[in-house]
C-alpha cells in the first residue's frame, strides 16, 4: 500500500471536538500559583522582558525591574497580554540600591520563589560601558564586576528567604559565553565578572539544593536584541547556526530552568549560542 501524497495529509477544516480547545499546561511546565522576579527587563527587545513575558505565558505572577521609570511600560505591556505584572525602579549594584527592590516587594506584598537575575550590561559594544584591558582604571573595573556580578548577588540575597520558607526556589542567572566559555577583546571586567556568576550560581546550587531550591544560569552567544552593533550581527552569521539568536529563543530556557519540572536540574551552565562555542572553524 503507497503512502498518501503529502498535500492529503493537511489538517481537517475544523478540529475534533474533543480537540476544540487548548490542553492545560502539564504540571512539569505549570508556573500557577507562583511570583517570578525578572531584574533588568527595561528594554522592549532584551531577553529580561522576553523571559519575564514567558513565565507569565507559564502562569506566573511577574515582577520585573529596571532603574529607570520605562520598567512600568513594559508591566503595562504584560497586563495587556493578561499577565499579572508590576514593576520596580531599583538599582542592584550597591547593598543601598538593593534595598529599593526589598522595599518595592514588601510594599507590594509580593514573595516571588522564582528569579532570574538579568540585571548587568552588554559587552564591549556598548558606548557608555567601561570597558578595557588589564590596564584599565581600578573603578572601570570595580564598576564591571558590581553592575554584572554585585547584582545578582544583591538580588538573590533580597528573594532568597521567600525560597526558603516556601521549601521551593528557581534562581536562574543569564550570565554569557564571554567569560565562562570564551572572552571577547578589551573585556576584562565583564568576562571576569560573568564568570563569576558561573561561580556563584554552582555555589548557590550546592548550598540552597537541601532547601528545594535550584539555581542554574544560562550563557548567550550572539543574540539580536535592541543592543547588537552590526559588528556584532556580522559575527552572529558566522556561527554554525547562521544567524544570531533571538531573545525569546533565550527565554525559553530560562523559563524551562525555571519550571517544576527542571527539579534535579542545578549548578549547571546552559550555554545558548548557536553552535558558536563548539565550532573551529568560522567560514
Amino acid at each position: 500500500m503507497s503512502l498518501p501524497a503529502p498535500d492529503s495529509l493537511s489538517a481537517p477544516d475544523s478540529p475534533p471536538a474533543s480537540l476544540s480547545a487548548p490542553l492545560p499546561l502539564p504540571d512539569a511546565w505549570s508556573l500557577a500559583g507562583r511570583t517570578a522576579l525578572v531584574t533588568g527587563a527595561g528594554s522592549a527587545s532584551g531577553i529580561g522582558f522576553a523571559a519575564a513575558r514567558m513565565l507569565g505565558e507559564l502562569g506566573a505572577r511577574v515582577v520585573v525591574t529596571a532603574t529607570t521609570g520605562r520598567v512600568h511600560e513594559r508591566a503595562a505591556e504584560l497586563r495587556e497580554l493578561g499577565v499579572d505584572a508590576s514593576g520596580i525602579v531599583c538599582t542592584l549594584d550597591s547593598e543601598a540600591g538593593a534595598r529599593m527592590l526589598a522595599d518595592g516587594l514588601a510594599e507590594a506584598g509580593l514573595t516571588p520563589t522564582i528569579l532570574v537575575n538579568n540585571a548587568g550590561m552588554v559587552a564591549v559594544g556598548d558606548v557608555e560601558m567601561a570597558h578595557g584591558d588589564i590596564l584599565s582604571s581600578t573603578a572601570d573595573w570595580e564598576r564591571g564586576l558590581a553592575i554584572n556580578l554585585s547584582t545578582a548577588f544583591h538580588a538573590t540575597r533580597a528573594v532568597i528567604g521567600f525560597m526558603r520558607a516556601a521549601g521551593w526556589g528557581r534562581v536562574v542567572t543569564v550570565s554569557s559565553v564571554s567569560g565562562p566559555v570564551m572572552a571577547s577583546r578589551g573585556d576584562v571586567a565583564y568576562a571576569a565578572a560573568k564568570a563569576g556568576l558561573a561561580g556563584l550560581t554552582r555555589a548557590l546550587a550546592v548550598d540552597e539544593s537541601p532547601r528545594g531550591i535550584t539555581a542554574n544560569a544560562v550563557a548567550p552567544g550572539w543574540i539580536a536584541t535592541g543592543s547588537q552593533l552590526p559588528s556584532e550581527e556580522i559575527e552572529g552569521g558566522l556561527v554554525p547556526a547562521g544567524r544570531s539568536g533571538t531573545a525569546a529563543e533565550v527565554a525559553s530556557v530560562i523559563a524551562w530552568l525555571a519550571s517544576p519540572g527542571a527539579s534535579y536540574v542545578t549548578g549547571q551552565t546552559v550555554v545558548v549560542d548557536g553552535g558558536n562555542s563548539v565550532a573551529e572553524e568560522r567560514r
